[in-house]
């Protein structure tokens, strides 16, 4: 009874960021903490893409548009960061992006290996330059379009579902490459910078201008999420304290209302699935996320309510990057692992509630995979970090020293 992963590229996530400061020092000088608002945001985005991923409910992509989201934080922190010269801090970000990547890369390709795939016989030498993609993603790393069987561990679509993620590594790593120059150009000319990406997203993501092949893809990426990514240079530069909040809602909720009107006029087999209507998408998602950030809090702590949840949410900000690139495989294993119950002697009765129950068991089963994946390899970010290796940086242990606040894991 194995189910396939619910899939889309624009949908598979992966994080490779901090979340940015608030963009006013407090007044009483203190050193800036982190933004726990936004700590919050970055982990709600994470728990609703496993959820997605399991069910593969469209409407999640409306309740919470996680990609844009994780962009526009990411961007928050790019501008507070390039107040230091811009190619350290490039080199700084890539740093910290490969070597969780390279893990991953290094379990994933001799599998695919294991499993049957013969790219150089497919793709001959060209192959081993697109290879290149799983050390430095700058374009689509290959996958074979079937590996291993369905009788197997994972079902025949496993590669390409597993190395979903990584789309988004290529973009963020795009995005970083170019944001000196984007933050340049918003600053200058910031009404222009911040409605450029949507206007190109209006042109190449509604079929007007077609680029074809791995690059319309990758271009095209960029243009969706490219508002968000500036959206989050806006809040680090005070902008939302600059316009009236009226004025910004407004406006944000036009612009949600465009998507939802375009959506509707352009639905696929897949619904309202925003994943799969470009235009939709860059609009929903940049109008959700000036509201957010409009009205975000700043917190320095947690609100009594939330409080309960700070490991948690610490934890998750602290391997946002290993969470990303393994759950779409760990979803996948969770599979098969629920698949073993129908094999179990006796549990005949209990049958008809597994399949009732089956992509809830699937929720709640992977989160113990993420848990071990976490312990297994997410010291690489510490590493990438050049920090001393955490196998479980939930923050509790310092809390417990009495630092009050637990430290940011970027410094």
């Amino acid at each position: 009874m194995t189910t396939g992963l619910p899939h889309t590229a624009a949908e598979a996530p992966g994080a490779t960021d901090t979340i940015a400061a608030p963009a006013h020092p407090p007044k009483d000088g203190a050193r800036p903490g982190r933004d726990r608002y936004l700590d919050v945001l970055r982990a709600v985005a994470l728990l609703r893409v496993v959820v997605y991923h399991v069910f593969g409910w469209a409407w999640l992509t409306l309740f919470f548009p996680s990609m844009g989201v994780m962009f526009a934080l990411a961007g928050s922190l790019m501008a507070r960061s390039l107040k230091r010269p811009a190619a350290g801090v490039i080199r700084g970000r890539i740093r910290r992006l490969l070597p969780p990547m390279w893990g991953f890369s290094l379990v994933v390709l001799p599998l695919m290996f294991h499993f049957g795939w013969e790219p150089v016989k497919e793709d001959g030498v060209w192959w081993f330059l697109k290879l290149a993609n799983y050390l430095v993603p700058i374009g689509a790393p290959p996958v074979p379009e079937s590996s291993g069987d369905q009788a197997g561990v994972l079902e025949s679509s496993w590669a390409e579902q597993a190395a979903g993620p990584l789309w988004y590594i290529r973009t963020y790593l795009w995005f970083v490459i170019a944001s000196p120059v984007l933050l340049w150009a918003f600053r200058r000319l910031p009404w222009a910078t911040l409605f450029a990406p949507l206007a190109v997203t209006a042109v190449i993501g509604t079929g007007l201008v077609t680029i074809p092949g791995e690059a319309g893809e990758a271009i095209g990426d960029f243009a969706v999420y490219g508002s968000c990514w500036i959206l989050g240079f806006a809040h680090h530069d005070g902008m939302f304290q600059k316009v009236p909040r009226y004025l910004t809602v407004s406006v944000a909720t036009m612009v949600m209302a465009f998507g939802l009107w375009w959506a509707s006029g352009h639905l696929t087999a897949d619904g309202w699935d925003l994943n799969e209507i470009p235009l939709a998408q860059a609009a929903w998602s940049f109008g959700f996320c000036v509201i957010l950030l409009q009205y975000s809090p700043a917190w320095r702590e947690l609100p009594r309510r939330l409080a309960r949840f700070d490991p948690v949410i610490t934890l998750a900000n602290n391997r946002a990057v290993t969470i990303y690139l393994w759950h779409n495989l760990l979803i996948l294993m969770t599979f098969s692992v629920v698949d073993l119950l129908f094999e179990i002697p006796g549990l005949g009765p209990a049958y008809s509630f597994i399949e009732d129950w089956y992509t809830v068991l699937i929720v709640i089963t992977v989160w113990p995979l993420i848990a071990l994946m976490i312990v297994a390899v997410g010291w690489l970010e510490d590493i990438a970090a050049k920090r001393r290796p955490r196998l479980w940086p939930d923050g509790r242990s310092r809390g417990r020293k009495g630092h009050g606040r637990t430290r940011s894991h970027r410094p």
